[in-house]
């Protein structure tokens, strides 16, 4: 492959070259035209057909090698051919020639393009998969855009080449007419820039405009067709209703009062979600109790000689409870009344796009409103494995109901959840056996972060069983056992109780959304667009409900988008912003991560340079105990923009911030190098990584020369 596109490169390059070598270009001149347009009229009626051949030949070579001379050659078109045969050829040789530097383009730039710019263009590319032939069409239709410079810029993205080729063909021809019209007037053309009145420039400018006022009349037309069985209100109680207070609904409720928008937040369960009473907050505060015990274990480390503490598992599962009560009036309904929200303690149906039906105790009521938000959560995803039935699987929302400690707790999953309840219950006391159908624990992380997790894991005795698939479960003799395959062969694992923790599958029934036709996506999650937008243009959804991302932090920041836009949306919407998604396991030891890992660099052909420090050398580390782990930096080749980070170690999560910030705005690890970090601190790590790198790109040359001045100074 690289000898054939440096092969094509060569004759490309030889062809252009030989092109200005020979001065070619005079024979593509208004000029030289004029001069010529006998004898060329004269051999088209002697061989009619090898002239149109000749002609699109040469056509196609011009244009598929960007070369200048495309208008000469379009003005030969209509004085040679006529209006009709010369705008016909010289559309589908211009449309040819295009498409060929549109492919070569692609072939031999895309590559190094994204390898070196890979996020930057994914989301390029992204907005052409949705309305690339729009894009290009409003290109193709204003004259203004040298049309070479759209080719190569083209074959950069994803369009489809038949897309660009038909876009093309469609899109060039009014700017074809008017050049091929020109032609059969040669005689009077004085020069090219006479054929372009400002007058027929502003219409071709409005002619691109066109594409995209199309575009939103589609849209509208598509709104009033999914509309159309509805009767819309003429007055509204609400700018905006949301359903479900966890993260997404509170933050999107929050922003609309804010704002001094009438807004109501419609809750069946409890207020904060399952962050605040099954996920987050619980998980941190077991996981805060076990790590306690942990390092009491590792007294004589510490210089202690004797150490021991007496608990009981319910008292741990009361002081969680405890906790999920302190936190719990952040997002209480007294604080949101508070804020300007009318909360409605009651069960959500939407019953028409402007229109929510609510169940309360008093009676069912029904609220109308602009804007609908749906930020119904999600919950965890119980396999279809045989005879799961009968053994009473705890899940991530009911193991906090748990008052006596498993004897043998089987964990199903070995990912985040998986992972952080097992080695909290590991370190409560419970035999603890981990089950992953996959060859690793946390597969989405990059291998040395799957091992430094496991190799913990075995130290505190959990039994990994990877790449084990469950089967069955089964009661036998009154004990509850797992049936498993392993390479071909069957496995028994007996438990007392297991924790399913599979993923979590979106809330997407119950409330309205197969009665309104809301359109779902493959995963099964609600369909949103770049502007959280449903189908239905005033239904937004964020959250867990509607993924991507499955995470706390994601739902508030696409509930600011899902708010804005479901308010302020008829003047100026705003697309989510997934440039820089952080997130961190909060195993020990503790996984942290931004944009890229090595796993993803490959998978997308991202070019990219490893800069790695181990966190063992680091000073504040050793102090605590906890030296171990690393901060791993990508970087692109031979620069210091970061393109993602990952972070093993003690408070990983909150180490991870600065990267964040400095992936965000455009920070390289230099300018980070050059800031003060107070020592010690594990903080310093992050500045220690970015000395890594600058150590990989010192200026050898300059230091050889720098060596021979010190030396020079010394006599």
């Amino acid at each position: 492959m690289k000898v054939s596109k440096n092969l094509l490169f060569v004759i490309i390059a030889a062809l252009i070259a030989a092109f200005f070598i020979f001065d070619l270009q005079q024979y593509l001149t208004l000029d030289a035209l004029k001069l010529q347009q006998d004898g060329i009229e004269s051999y088209r009626s002697a061989h009619p057909g090898m002239a149109v051949l000749i002609y699109g030949l040469i056509y196609i070579a011009v244009t598929g090698l960007s070369l200048p001379g495309a208008t000469v050659l379009t003005l030969a078109g209509g004085a040679v051919f006529g209006l009709f045969w010369g705008t016909l050829i010289v559309s589908f040789a211009s449309t040819i020639g295009a498409t060929l530097a549109f492919l070569a383009a692609r072939f031999l730039f895309r590559d190094a393009v994204k390898a070196r710019f890979g996020a930057r263009l994914q989301a390029i590319d992204a907005g052409v998969h949705r309305d690339g032939w729009l894009y290009l069409f409003t290109l193709r239709l204003v004259p203004v855009f040298p049309f070479f410079v759209i080719n190569l810029a083209m074959g950069l993205t994803s369009i489809n080449t038949k897309t660009f080729y038909w876009v093309s063909q469609v899109g060039m021809l009014a700017g074809t007419l008017v050049y091929v019209n020109a032609g059969t007037q040669l005689g009077q053309l004085q020069s090219l820039s006479g054929i372009l009145s400002p007058g027929l420039l502003g219409s071709f400018a409005l002619l691109g405009i066109f594409p995209l006022l199309a575009n939103k009349i589609v849209d509208a037309i598509k709104a009033n067709k999914i509309y159309a069985n509805w009767s819309k209100p003429k007055h509204f109680d609400n700018n905006i209703i949301v359903i479900g207070a966890g993260s997404g609904g509170l933050v999107t409720a929050y922003i609309a009062a804010a704002v001094k928008a009438k807004v109501t937040l419609i809750e069946k369960h409890k207020m904060g979600g399952d962050c605040l009473n099954t996920g987050c907050v619980p998980s941190k505060a077991l996981i805060r109790s076990a790590k306690w015990l942990s390092q009491l274990n590792r007294f004589q480390e510490f210089g202690i000689k004797k150490a021991s503490a007496e608990f009981d598992f319910a008292d741990v599962m009361e002081r969680v409870q405890t906790v999920i009560k302190t936190v719990e009036p952040h997002d209480s309904i007294a604080r949101y009344t508070e804020l300007g929200v009318d909360v409605i303690n009651g069960e959500a149906k939407i019953i028409s796009p402007w229109e929510v039906q609510v169940n309360t105790d008093d009676g069912v009521k029904t609220l109308t409103t602009r804007s609908i938000v749906i930020a119904a959560g999600a919950r965890p995803l119980l396999p279809p494995i045989s005879g799961i039935d009968n053994i009473n699987p705890l899940t991530s929302d009911t193991i906090w109901n748990l008052r006596e400690l498993p004897k043998r707790l089987l964990v199903l999953g070995g990912g985040p959840i998986g992972s952080e309840l097992a080695q909290s219950f590991a370190r409560l006391g419970s035999q603890v056996t981990v089950v992953e159908m996959l060859p690793r624990l946390l597969f989405r992380e990059d291998l040395e972060v799957s091992e430094a997790v496991a190799t913990k894991f075995r130290l505190e005795g959990i039994d990994l069983r990877l790449g084990h698939t469950a089967k069955e479960f089964i009661i036998e003799n009154g004990e509850k056992i797992l049936i498993a395959e392993h390479q071909g062969a069957t496995v028994k694992l007996p438990f007392d109780q297991v924790l399913v923790a599979l993923g979590r599958v979106a809330n997407v029934k119950g409330y309205g959304v197969e009665e309104l036709g809301i359109s779902l996506s493959p995963n099964k999650t609600i369909d949103t667009n770049v502007f959280q937008e449903t189908n239905y243009p005033n239904i937004y959804a964020c959250g867990d409900v509607a993924g991507p991302y499955q995470f706390t932090h994601v739902a508030a920041h696409q509930a600011w988008y899902a708010a804005v836009n479901g308010l302020f949306g008829q003047f100026k919407k705003f697309h989510t912003d997934y440039s820089v998604i952080p997130w961190a396991t909060f195993t020990d030891p503790e996984v942290a991560r931004v944009g890229l890992n090595e796993l993803d660099a490959k998978a997308q052909g991202i070019a990219y340079e490893v800069s790695t420090y181990g966190i063992d050398e680091l000073d504040r580390a050793i102090t605590d105990g906890e030296a171990h782990g690393f901060v791993k930096v990508l970087t692109q080749p031979g620069k210091d923009k970061i393109l993602g980070v990952t972070i093993v170690g003690e408070h990983a999560g909150d180490l991870l911030a600065e990267f964040v910030l400095a992936m965000k705005h455009g920070i390289g690890l230099n300018k980070i190098l050059g800031t003060i970090h107070i020592y010690p601190t594990l903080a310093e790590a992050n500045k220690y990584v970015a000395g890594v790198w600058k150590r990989k790109h010192a200026p050898q040359g300059l230091l050889s020369l720098v060596e021979k001045f010190h030396a020079w100074r010394r006599g």
